[in-house]
C-alpha cells in the first residue's frame, strides 16, 4: 500500500514543470503545512535536475513562503542554474492560481559522498523514549481537527517540555521528541524536510499561541537516516517585535545528526 506522504508528494513531470497537488490532509489550520511543501519542492527539484544530467539528492534548501500553500492543484517550475562535478543548483517555484506559493534555492549532489567521514557530530539530547513520551494522537479534539498534519505523523513529546499544553510553559524556548509517520513508513531523505517543520511552534513554550507562519526557512541534509524513530530537538534564543528564530535538528535511530534547519517565523503573544 502507498503511504499518505508517497501521494502527497507525487506529481507529473513535463520538461522543467511539475503538475502538482497540495492537500488539506497535510495542513495546519486553512494553510498546507510548508514542510510537506518542501519535501514536494525537494522531490520535483531532483527529477528535473537529474532529467538535466545533473545530481539528485538535495543536500540545502532555502525557501521563502510569499503566500499560504492551499488544497488544490498547482505548478512547480525549476530552473537549473548550475551544473557541476559535485553539486547542481537550482531555483523552484511553487504557483497555485497564477499566485507564487514558495521560491527556493535548492543544492543537489551526492549525499552518500558527504555523508563520511565525519569530523564532529553533536549528540541528542536526553530524552524518555517515545513510549513514555505525550503523544500528539492525545491532543484535545478540536486541535486534531484543525490539523490533518497531526494524524499523519506520530509525535511524542517529552513530558518536561509540555507545560504549554495545560497553560505552564517553561519559558525555556525549546522542545524536544521523537516522530515518524503514522502509517508506518521508514523516512527517507527529503521526508527529512518535512520533519525539520513538523514539531509544534518552539514559542509555545513561551506561551504564544494561534498559527505561527514561516517566513523563511533554510535546511540541510547531512546523511540518508536509517530506519526508526527520529529524535528532533527545536530551540529559539530570539524573540522580538513578533518574530523569532527556530533551529530544529534530527537524529536517526543511529544518533547520528541527519538534518538540521533555521527559520524565521511570527509568533503571538
Amino acid at each position: 500500500m502507498t503511504s499518505e506522504y508517497d501521494d502527497a508528494t507525487t506529481f507529473d513531470l513535463t520538461a522543467d514543470r511539475a503538475a502538482v497537488k497540495l492537500s488539506s490532509d497535510w495542513g495546519i489550520g486553512n494553510a498546507v503545512n510548508g514542510g510537506i511543501i518542501m519535501s514536494l519542492l525537494a522531490q520535483a527539484t531532483s527529477a528535473v535536475s537529474r532529467g538535466a544530467d545533473g545530481h539528485g539528492d538535495v543536500l540545502g534548501l532555502s525557501a521563502v513562503f510569499l503566500s499560504p500553500g492551499t488544497d488544490g492543484g498547482g505548478e512547480t517550475t525549476t530552473d537549473v542554474l548550475r551544473s557541476g562535478r559535485s553539486m547542481t543548483t537550482a531555483q523552484t517555484v511553487l504557483t497555485q492560481d497564477d499566485t507564487e506559493r514558495v521560491r527556493a534555492f535548492v543544492t543537489l549532489g551526492d549525499i552518500d559522498r558527504y555523508a563520511e567521514p565525519i569530523t564532529l557530530n553533536p549528540q541528542p539530547p536526553t530524552m524518555p523514549e517515545p513510549d513514555a513520551c505525550v503523544r500528539s494522537s492525545d491532543a484535545p479534539p478540536e486541535a486534531l481537527s484543525q490539523s490533518g498534519l497531526l494524524s499523519r505523523v506520530d509525535i511524542r513529546l517529552d513530558p518536561a517540555c509540555v507545560g504549554w499544553a495545560v497553560g505552564q510553559p517553561s519559558g525555556n524556548g525549546e522542545l524536544r521528541g521523537w516522530i515518524r509517520f503514522a502509517d508506518g513508513r521508514e523516512p527517507d531523505l527529503h521526508s527529512l524536510l518535512l520533519f525539520l517543520d513538523a514539531f509544534p511552534p518552539v514559542t509555545f513554550d513561551l506561551g504564544a499561541k494561534g498559527w505561527v507562519p514561516t517566513v523563511q526557512f533554510s535546511g540541510y541534509l547531512h546523511a540518508r537516516p536509517a530506519p526508526g524513530w527520529l529524535q528532533v530537538r527545536t530551540r529559539t534564543t530570539t524573540v522580538a517585535g513578533g518574530l523569532h528564530e527556530e533551529d530544529a535538528q534530527i537524529w536517526d535511530s543511529t544518533g547520528r545528526l541527519v538534518a538540521q534547519s533555521r527559520q524565521l517565523a511570527s509568533a503571538r503573544f
